[in-house]
């Protein structure tokens, strides 16, 4: 796909940071853009500022966890406009902790978003993009899915799925012999707000990170000093964008030291 101009772009967790990035770029390449979010004012501010560009723009507030309300985001689309030509799987949350201390119900929060938002954008748009022989999806990962470390495993795990995910999507399509095309995104970096996540999390799940405590609030600060020197997600975009076009399912944002540390992590397996 190279010439996006008058296509269909859907895009989750849209109202801020990447996905915001990466809904204002594909609205520059000349694309109407389904914007989703959990956040109904978030996502409305960010959907009237593309409008206010010129964009022609349908928000969609959408729980990505949900199935049926994903399913209903295409719905949404596919009477708006007809069809839908890129779907960016990219809504996501972070929560840590000790492997042995994170709860079940932090653990079904982000499963239901991280993993499960991407399983539900795949049913709900690639039998559509099969069927008219068209289409590209972008899974949202990181480089977290090609690493790991400590006080984050959920969303290590999470993230390592959304990668083993896409990997198998791309081999599904190309064994039947479609032309839909896939990537994953896999940033280190970048400036958004997932330091903010307990700003969505359910009222069954304890905060995440409790600031009142001493490493609580050495956490927050670490984490949030760290994304302070990350990318924009204009960039992010860019990279996203140029995916797309050359059909390339690996992007990474940061090339040389992610593939650095990867090669790091298969030398310790080899011993």
């Amino acid at each position: 796909m190279e010439d996006f101009r008058d296509k269909v772009a859907v895009v989750t967790g849209a109202a801020s940071g990447i996905g915001f990035g990466l809904s204002r770029r594909f609205a520059a390449e000349g694309m109407k853009v389904v914007m989703a979010d959990v956040e109904e004012p978030a996502l409305k501010s960010a959907a009237d500022e593309l409008e206010g560009d010129g964009a022609d723009v349908l928000a969609v507030v959408t729980d990505v966890s949900d199935h049926d309300a994903v399913h209903a985001l295409a719905a949404k689309t596919f009477d708006r406009f007809g069809t839908a030509h890129i779907v960016c799987n990219n809504a996501g949350i972070g929560t840590g902790g000790l492997a042995w201390e994170v709860s079940e119900a932090q653990w079904r929060w982000i499963l239901g978003v991280n993993l499960m938002g991407v399983v539900h954008g795949i049913q709900a748009f690639v039998p559509k993009f099969v069927e008219q022989g068209e289409g590209h999806v972008v899974n949202t990962a990181s480089a977290a899915g090609l690493l790991t470390g400590p006080g984050m495993s959920p969303y290590y795990a999470t993230k390592h799925a959304v990668v083993a995910l896409s990997e198998s999507l791309a081999a599904d399509l190309l064994v039947t012999g479609s032309n839909v095309g896939v990537s994953v995104l896999c940033p280190m970096w970048v400036k958004t707000r997932i330091a903010e996540s307990d700003r969505n999390r359910p009222a069954d799940v304890a905060t995440v990170v409790d600031e009142s405590t001493p490493d609580g609030a050495t956490m927050r600060q670490m984490m949030q000093s760290m994304i302070a020197t990350g990318i924009e997600p204009s960039e992010v975009a860019d990279h996203v964008v140029d995916a797309i076009r050359s059909n390339r399912l690996y992007v990474l944002t940061h090339r040389a030291p992610t593939i650095d540390a990867v090669r790091e992590r298969f030398a310790r397996m080899e011993g």
